[in-house]
């Protein structure tokens, strides 16, 4: 019995370790998919081969087991640490608190509605959404009246104009003109590209009254343009006469214009247009529906950067219109285009559609509960607010729960401590009902819920924020174990220093000050001040305002700017050597040499004591590696480590 025990426990060990398990490291695990990622995010520019994987694995290795150290050393509790990690959520949070998946479906929707202009005439009747059911039920008679007219295939103009309390449908008889994506309302635009053409869309109710749309037209879409214009304006209440000679200047302007002469500065001494004249006429792009249809369509019309239109008249006068560029509609959704469509959707009032999909979300996500109904809790609540008793029977108390998550209540005094809050900001329940109010308390405490737990519900969120503060204890245990340790272990130092002193040699080099300048020109400032000058170096360094940096010491050949030092055994020399910028930034760097040092020379312990740290340090880190390798012992899943993924050469 005992054998088989053994076998079914092996058996159930192999399956998990053999399957997405590729290290193990004493009772903790490194995933093959933990693996591949970090993988991919640090060897960007490397080709991904068995010997890649192989060094970088040893190195993801190392890097756990600090880690799991500084866990097990407590140093995640610590309050910096616990501050920083908070700080960093805070920055980082909002970005994941929406419905990507519904933005993403947004964009693409976006994105095919984009590709078309609609030509949209439509009817409108007033009833607000708070009207009493006596003038809702005339408004809906009202709108069913026009809608059987319009099925019976009624002139549109002529029902707008009879029926339609658009206070501009005498001038326009309901013709809205052209519209594209994100000019309507999200759910009036949603009706327009969905009504067939040539047809008129169900009655529909907005927060203003309800609508009927036809669909006239559907065109390819213009995009978006930019333009100047010279607008000749029609003196008030304009006659014939006057209205003529605003046109006869018109032709004078655009024959000056064919000649030749300088559109802004014409736009800038004739223009009537007060808003864009200093500015030589130019307009803020736009798009299709966005001015006088005649004032687009001559924009539109203009087949190259550099057109000018012929004067068009419109009723504020005549316009000369220079088209100065044409920006036509993505054609494919790429990534750029989709992105770009989610940042303008985020600050569309569309963006409610997206929350409430949110909502749901984190309402099934967080298994929030809610219970008590309505009409119970809203009849407790006047009660409350007036200081009242709760009427006999009432059901709930204060110490009722309301609201739970997993591990978290909500009673009814948080709510009605919520109510009471509002007193002072009477703007953000005027029109709102008790139910309007708890829906907004809801959606509070879940979002706030949602996002303090956010590590739970989005992988994406909990990876982050896992390498930020991994990151941030590798740090932290680094300094307390090696780097504090390394530097102020004055005779450990001294000691590696006497074991390794033949690592601690000066190679042939020179006593220099080496100058680095942020040009050519400030560096020959700084080399002929220099001149018979050296000893005042920092002065004239000073006399440039901090323009020049200097560093002094000794240094070895290689590194030293310039060629030629000590060529071919000649004897050494004081001079400068200055060097040609080779780096993107322009910098230079020149030096002056004292002293000549031709051959090997062993270092003191202050002049190695830099590298002596650096190296002390590595072996203090090695030492340590070899202790966690005895507390966590290593294994890797060498069949799951040769699924990895390799890129063949090309």
């Amino acid at each position: 019995m005992k054998n088989v025990v053994l076998i079914l426990t092996l058996v159930t060990c192999s399956k998990t370790f053999f399957g997405q398990t590729l290290v193990r490291y004493g009772n903790h695990t490194i995933s093959r998919q933990e693996f591949l990622s970090a993988f991919r995010k640090n060897n960007t520019n490397k080709q991904a081969t068995e010997k890649a994987y192989r060094d970088y694995l040893n190195l993801y290795i190392r890097y756990r087991l600090k880690v799991q150290a500084a866990y097990d050393l407590g140093l995640d509790t610590l309050p910096g640490q616990v501050t920083e990690l908070q700080n960093f959520k805070s920055q980082i949070v909002d970005q994941y608190l929406n419905d990507e998946s519904s933005l993403n479906q947004m964009a693409k929707e976006a994105f095919a509605r984009s590709q078309h202009d609609l030509g949209i005439s439509y009817l409108f009747v007033a009833c607000p959404r708070n009207a009493a059911p006596a003038d809702t039920a005339k408004a809906w008679k009202k709108v069913q009246e026009a809608y059987r007219a319009l099925k019976s295939n009624k002139d549109f103009g002529e029902t707008a104009l009879q029926f339609s309390e658009d206070p501009y449908v005498k001038n326009n008889r309901g013709d809205m003109g052209y519209i594209t994506v994100f000019d309507l309302p999200y759910a009036m635009e949603t009706v327009a590209y969905q009504t067939p053409l040539g047809k008129i869309s169900p009655v529909f109710r907005t927060n203003g009254g309800y609508i009927i749309l036809k669909k006239t037209s559907e065109t390819k879409a213009e995009g978006r343009i930019r333009v100047a214009q010279i607008l000749l304006a029609f003196p008030y209440q304009a006659n014939v006469a006057a209205m003529e000679e605003t046109r006869q200047r018109a032709d004078s302007i655009y024959r000056a214009l064919r000649n030749g002469a300088d559109f802004g500065e014409l736009a800038r001494k004739f223009s009537g247009d007060n808003l864009s004249y200093q500015l030589g006429g130019v307009l803020p792009e736009f798009g299709i529906g966005k001015y006088e249809r005649g004032f687009e369509q001559s924009a539109f019309g203009l087949k190259k950067d550099g057109d000018i239109s012929t004067p068009y008249a419109s009723e504020f006068g005549y316009h000369i219109i220079k088209r100065i560029k044409r920006i036509p509609v993505p054609a494919v959704a790429d990534q750029k285009t989709l992105d770009d469509l989610k940042e303008k959707i985020k600050t569309d009032p569309r963006i409610a559609v997206s929350r409430k999909h949110m909502m749901e979300t984190v309402i099934r996500e967080t298994k929030m509960k809610e219970y008590i109904p309505g009409p119970i809790l809203f009849s407790y609540t006047d009660s409350a607010m007036l200081d009242k008793k709760p009427a006999p029977g009432a059901g709930i108390s204060d110490q009722s729960v309301l609201f739970e998550f997993p591990d978290k209540k909500y009673l009814v005094i948080d709510w009605i401590g919520y109510r009471r809050g509002l007193k002072t900001s009477p703007n953000l329940t005027n029109g709102k009902s008790s139910a309007d109010i708890l829906d907004a308390y809801r959606q509070m405490i879940a979002f706030e819920y949602y996002k303090q737990h956010l590590d739970r519900y989005n992988a994406t969120f909990a990876a982050q924020v896992a390498e930020f503060r991994d990151g941030n204890l590798l740090f932290e245990v680094m300094q307390l174990k090696i780097w504090n340790k390394a530097a102020m272990d004055t005779l450990g130092l001294r000691n590696y220093f006497n074991l390794h002193k033949a690592s601690y040699w000066w190679k042939p080099g020179a006593d220099a000050i080496i100058f680095t300048a942020p040009d050519p020109s400030i560096a020959r400032k700084m080399e002929t001040a220099l001149v018979n000058h050296i000893p005042n170096w920092r002065k004239i360094m000073d006399s440039l305002g901090g323009l020049v940096q200097a560093d002094s010491g000794r240094f070895e050949y290689h590194q030293i700017p310039g060629n030629g030092v000590t060529v071919g055994g000649s004897p050494f020399t004081e001079y400068f050597q200055t060097v040609s910028p080779g780096n993107k930034n322009k910098s230079v760097q020149f030096a002056y040499l004292i002293g000549d040092h031709p051959k090997p020379e062993p270092r003191t312990f202050e002049e190695a004591r830099g590298l002596v740290i650096n190296d002390y340090q590595d072996a203090l880190e090695n030492l340590w590696l070899g202790e966690l390798k005895k507390k966590y012992p290593i294994a890797v899943n060498e069949p799951v480590f040769k699924t990895l993924p390799v890129k063949a050469k090309s």
